[in-house]
């Protein structure tokens, strides 16, 4: 293999690549990044036996072939190249090293064989559809702050995607949940996914799709079973094992009766929460919400008896209720809002408070209380 490409494409392919390569592997062929490279395009591929990337770009091939190099190691050296750079990629030799040069500059890497490289096994994928790439990313980003890291519980480990109804209307649904909040967001049901099982798919496997779909607006082909899904656009091929295990009832704990509405401006409500919560603990991170008629005073207080106030005015006109909770996760809530304001709904200190913006009802979040 012989091939010439410009620096940035390369750093492009590799950090999208290197990323799912393990710092550490007691398999040595699970270090490495597969080059193959037919006519005029050059193909990386990298696995954890769990997750499997192939990504495509341009490149100039003097001579076809393939082989394996360190992915980390690859990755620091194309990083520290200059922008622009012509990199080279020569492993024609019989000595089983790749020659990177680029420049004056000229790096020898030791490969190993192609054929140890593990192929995952895709199976049969009888569900497919297409989903834009705006949708996906927005599925993902206000539900993946409430996946579990919680290893005992591997069942909370990803996102939830399965088919459900809204008032009669079919949609894709993503629900995330640590036990303590539950994030649920979704939209119309995408032709092709009626009848697709319910799928938890892991955390890893959601930290690299969302890299991946970080710059394109193409439509992103979604193919799953029961096992296993794939991620399929511009070049960019994700496969990855499904968690294996059954996520719970989450519908049970969603509050359906809480009957006190408390309308906050979510902007000054989260600036108010970041401020006051600068008091309190960093292990338990509570702030108290004081809400009467029209008003809101947030508190905090520190071990040391440090304490901190800040009064909002609010919409509500229910009776006065005291409520603790996880100041992290307010803000985590808040963040995920795109509307001015935000709809709390409450029934008691301790019982599972709805967040919801009222702009929006394809998104809802469940919100545990603490005792403060």
């Amino acid at each position: 293999m012989k091939i010439t490409i410009e620096r940035g494409q390369l750093l492009k392919v590799l950090t999208h690549v290197q990323s799912v390569v393990e710092r550490r592997n007691t398999i040595p062929i699970l270090s490495n990044v597969k080059f193959e490279a037919p006519d005029g395009q050059l193909s990386l591929n990298a696995t954890d036996m769990d997750i499997e990337i192939v990504e495509t770009v341009d490149a100039d091939v003097a001579a076809p072939g393939s082989t394996t190099a360190p992915a980390h190691t690859m990755f620091d050296i194309v990083r520290k190249l200059p922008e622009g750079a012509q990199i080279e990629l020569d492993c024609t030799g019989d000595d089983g090293q790749l020659a990177l040069t680029s420049g004056r500059s000229r790096f020898s890497l030791t490969c190993l064989p192609t054929e140890d490289f593990p192929v995952m096994a895709d199976g049969d994928m009888p569900h497919g559809f297409s989903v834009s790439a705006g949708d996906l990313r927005m599925l993902v980003d206000r539900t993946r702050f409430a996946i579990s890291t919680e290893e005992t519980r591997y069942y909370l480990n990803g996102i939830y995607l399965h088919e459900s109804e809204r008032d009669g209307v079919a949609v894709l649904r993503a629900v995330a949940t640590d036990g303590h909040r539950l994030a649920s967001v979704e939209l119309p049901l995408p032709d092709g996914a009626s009848g697709m099982p319910g799928v938890i798919v892991p955390r890893k496997t959601v930290a690299e799709l969302r890299k991946l779909i970080d710059e394109t607006e193409t439509d992103v082909q979604v193919s799953l079973s029961d096992t296993k899904i794939r991620f399929t656009f511009d070049g960019a091929v994700l496969s990855s094992k499904l968690i294996d295990g059954t996520f719970p009832d989450y519908d049970r704990v969603i509050p359906a009766g809480n009957d006190k509405s408390m309308v906050v401006d979510c902007r000054t409500f989260a600036d108010a929460v970041d401020r006051v919560s600068a008091i309190s603990s960093e292990k338990s991170r509570a702030v108290k919400l004081a809400i009467s008629k029209g008003n809101l005073v947030l508190s905090a207080n520190s071990p040391e008896n440090d304490s901190a106030t800040e009064e909002l005015s609010i919409g509500y006109d229910s009776s006065d209720i005291e409520i603790g909770f996880n100041s992290r996760y307010l803000l985590d809530i808040a963040q995920q809002i795109d509307g001015e304001s935000a709809t709390f709904m409450m029934a008691d200190a301790a019982s599972p408070t709805l967040v919801q913006d009222p702009e929006d009802t394809s998104a809802l979040y469940v919100l545990m209380p603490m005792r403060v």
